[in-house]
């Protein structure tokens, strides 16, 4: 079962997020599992 996730962001904040993640050639799901493994410093996941 599939999930949606929405969240809104400034211009600023878009421009920056999209660059990086077209600089390592995420998608933005990709994008946002890379974020969330580096703060889960407990080892959660």
């Amino acid at each position: 079962m599939s999930k949606s996730i929405r969240f809104e962001v400034e211009d600023e904040q878009y421009e920056w997020l999209s660059d990086l993640k077209d600089k390592r050639g995420y998608t933005w799901k990709g994008l946002m599992l890379e974020g969330a493994k580096a703060l889960d410093t407990d080892g959660t996941q």
